[in-house]
């Protein structure tokens, strides 16, 4: 297997080891990771994790085990067990997909490989053509808002939405970022923030509930957001809170943009609805964890509800940044996701 890089995962002489993305921004540390056991538990713990860059993980887990002597079996039933580590980012399903397809070749261990580098450098030309085409979008000057984390941390290339700015801010647009911190896990706070600064980004931090006020002050110009699972009618769902700054965007008029690319899209999900919803640890909100420790805010036994994600209805949205184009709610509506061919 080629030596393969992005800034969360990278394949060193056909060893895979991941970036603890838990441990961002205080620390740097380098996972090797070589069992399936481990691969769904980085996923879990978020370690890993960013819709493409799961996706990609997955696949070069399997390509290293094919390597290592696997049998077709074992890696068929380790699919599997990786297809139900997240069930809400539809980019790990499509890319196992493709990849138990190569495993059904006579030279399954070339084809796993084969499948596995082809599937990174897809991701990488997937993210620059998204930037491209979002790019265009922004104007000199613009004042943007964006949620989570959804740059080269979440790819293997150079981001979705986190992608389109960072390109912007190359064209010299002299824009400024407006980062929402992200609860409760503050993937904005504590990756978006370190990506805007080794790029050279403009940004603030903020809280989540500040956003209404910035653009009820018309400080915010434009919304671009990632996603882990777009619907065939274009309803999407993105990490938790990202339908409450797309509905504040609709009252506010401010343009809201959807950026991901052709593997977030999941033609046999008809809508928002059929979305798988993932819970996690009542423990995210109760408190807080990271390089730094954990600490309790809240009571120990406090009752939580703790959706990672949220479902945004294609009527708030303006357009949906894709590799092919961008595209408005009148062409989703007309079918445009299903004629593309995805």
């Amino acid at each position: 297997m080629k030596n393969l890089t992005a800034l969360s995962l990278k394949i060193v002489e056909q060893q895979l080891y991941v970036l603890d993305q838990t441990l961002l921004p205080q620390q740097q540390q380098w996972l090797h990771c070589t069992t399936v056991p481990q691969m769904v538990s980085l996923i879990k713990n978020l370690q890993l994790r960013g819709a493409p860059a799961i996706g990609i993980g997955a696949v070069l887990l399997l390509a290293y085990r094919a390597l290592q002597g696997d049998s077709r079996e074992q890696l068929l039933q380790d699919a599997a067990v990786l297809r139900a580590a997240r069930p809400t980012a539809v980019n790990l399903m499509n890319n196992l997909d493709t990849m138990l397809a190569a495993l059904a070749q006579p030279d399954f261990v070339a084809a796993a490989v084969t499948c596995a580098e082809a599937l990174f450098a897809e991701d990488v030309a997937l993210c620059e053509q998204l930037a491209i085409n979002g790019a265009a979008l922004v104007q000199p000057g613009e004042r943007l808002l964006t949620h989570c984390n959804t740059g080269g941390l979440a790819t293997a290339g150079v981001g979705t939405a986190l992608g389109v700015i960072r390109l912007a801010q190359q064209q010299g647009k002299a824009i400024r970022l407006w980062v929402d911190e992200t609860r409760p896990l503050l993937q904005g706070g504590r990756l978006t923030a370190w990506e805007c600064e080794q790029l050279g980004i403009p940004y603030q931090l903020i809280c989540d509930s500040m956003a209404a006020m910035l653009m009820a002050r018309g400080e915010v110009d434009r919304i671009f957001v990632g996603a882990d699972r777009i619907a065939a009618n274009g309803d999407f769902a993105n990490k938790v809170g990202t339908y409450s700054l797309a509905v504040l965007a609709h009252y506010h008029q401010v343009p809201f943009y959807v950026v991901a690319p052709r593997t977030t899209i999941d033609l046999a999900c008809p809508d928002g609805g059929a979305i798988p919803i993932e819970q996690r640890a009542a423990d995210e909100v109760r408190g807080v964890s990271g390089a730094f420790g954990q600490t309790l805010w809240a009571p120990a036994q406090a009752a939580v509800f703790n959706p990672a994600f949220d479902v945004t209805p294609a009527k708030l949205v303006t357009g949906w940044v894709l590799d092919s184009g961008v595209y408005n709610q009148q062409q989703i509506a007309a079918g445009v996701l299903q004629q593309l061919n995805y």
